[in-house]
């Protein structure tokens, strides 16, 4: 069975082996300073493995098979959309783009579809999409003022009504003030908070990969006060409540993990609520707000590296570089 077939038979299968091999690393031509080739990452090849079954599953419903894959095949699946907006920014369906290259490189087929899907996109587009978008102070406190409310409208059922309400107000605060990533909030536990409160207000977050993606790294982060309060406040109701485990935010009262999704869907309300642009509704936005008041104070890319808990101070670099844009009103 020659290659093609067998890409054909079973791509993610294929795709798997491929990324394992040096043939691979060969294709990213990215060598180290002694000459060797670049192995790939757990981590990256994870990533590489979760964004080519998307393209396989796509591939399956058009009814196409991987070899006979066109440039206009792929510019249609980067650019799907869900209500008129794009499923992929540009940068990474470049990535996309890039990674097929070398799948199809790999191949020997000529012409190479990804190559000349590379062709068409709109780089100068890219470069713009690529900004970071941050809130401005005054959009931050319209934020603030649209978050779920603290306590529940109307008569209260039960003790603890509207509970939700309120583990969603906190995590949003603490994610908004501490720079945290969806995934680390979700994660966050109960031994990660610092015991002891700072003379300003604001306790240590400890952040550790346990219970989060393992794209997090350990580091250590200052929640101011306003936030300080918040999570107290949310952390003496979850404890009256007797919610078992250590999550912070639990999802339920048997302490439950929370999704991704469910995180999105109500700081998307929040949003909405506050009258902002929701092209830009998420933690991604939060998180960049909080890396451009951090450079506003003076942090160098190493500190902010440190507080952000990213693995290379280039990574913090490009805060610094990108052009940070606030968010327009909606």
């Amino acid at each position: 069975m020659d290659k093609l077939t067998t890409w054909d038979a079973n791509p993610v299968q294929a795709f798997k082996e491929f990324i394992a091999t040096s043939a691979f690393a060969e294709t990213g031509r990215r060598l180290r300073a002694d000459g060797s080739i670049r192995v790939l990452s757990p981590q990256s090849a994870k990533i590489y493995l979760f964004m080519f079954g998307n393209l396989a599953d796509w591939l399956h419903q058009e009814g196409i098979r991987f070899s006979a894959v066109k440039q206009t095949d792929l510019l249609r699946f980067i650019d799907r959309r869900v209500k008129g907006k794009r499923i992929l920014n540009s940068k990474i369906a470049y990535r996309y783009l890039r990674l097929l290259e070398r799948c199809y490189e790999h191949l020997e087929l000529t012409p190479n579809p990804a190559q000349q899907a590379i062709l068409g996109v709109d780089r100068a587009h890219m470069v713009k999409d690529d900004a970071g978008r941050s809130l401005s102070s005054e959009q931050l406190e319209r934020f603030f003022a649209a978050l779920p409310a603290q306590a529940p409208q109307g008569r209260p059922s039960t003790a603890f009504a509207g509970w939700k309400r309120r583990r969603d107000r906190a995590m949003q605060v603490v994610i908004a003030l501490a720079g945290l990533r969806v995934s680390e909030a979700i994660g966050l536990l109960v031994g990660e908070l610092g015991r002891q409160v700072a003379l300003d207000g604001s306790i240590l977050l400890t952040i550790t990969p346990d219970e989060k993606l393992d794209t997090s790294h350990e580091h250590t982060v200052a929640l101011p006060r306003a936030g300080a309060d918040e999570l107290r406040a949310w952390l003496k109701e979850r404890e009256e409540m007797g919610i078992p485990g250590q999550l912070v935010f639990p999802a339920n009262l048997t302490g439950n993990k929370m999704t991704r999704k469910t995180v999105y869907v109500q700081m998307r309300a929040t949003f909405e609520r506050a009258g902002l642009d929701l092209a830009r509704s998420g933690g991604r936005t939060l998180r960049n707000t909080f890396a451009k008041q951090q450079l506003d104070q003076g942090a160098s890319a190493e500190e902010l590296k440190d507080v952000l808990g990213l693995a290379l101070e280039r990574s913090a670099a490009d805060y610094q570089f990108t052009q940070v844009k606030p968010d327009p009103a909606a």
